[in-house]
């Protein structure tokens, strides 16, 4: 995950919006793993998943495996607005 590296390292992003469907992009695990090593971000919310049936993350599983991290994850519902 360079891209996740050099953005860790160059703009230290506050909010992340994380891919976790898999296949496609990454899944819950990997997500989590860039998460929690590289970016570190105080709120990151998963993104990409459920809308296609060739992608199986959730983001129950991410949620999961997120836990004991310092960042706040934020699991929206389709139209949610959340302000941060």
């Amino acid at each position: 995950f360079p891209d996740m590296q050099f953005i860790a390292e160059h703009y230290q992003p506050d909010l992340v919006l994380m891919p976790i469907g898999g296949n496609f992009t990454m899944d819950p695990l990997d997500a989590a793993y860039a998460a929690r090593t590289w970016v570190k971000p105080k709120n990151v919310i998963p993104m990409h998943y459920g809308a296609n049936p060739l992608t199986n993350g959730k983001p129950e599983d991410f949620v999961n495996a997120m836990k004991g991290s310092s960042s706040k994850v934020t699991v929206m519902t389709e139209g949610q607005t959340v302000e941060f």
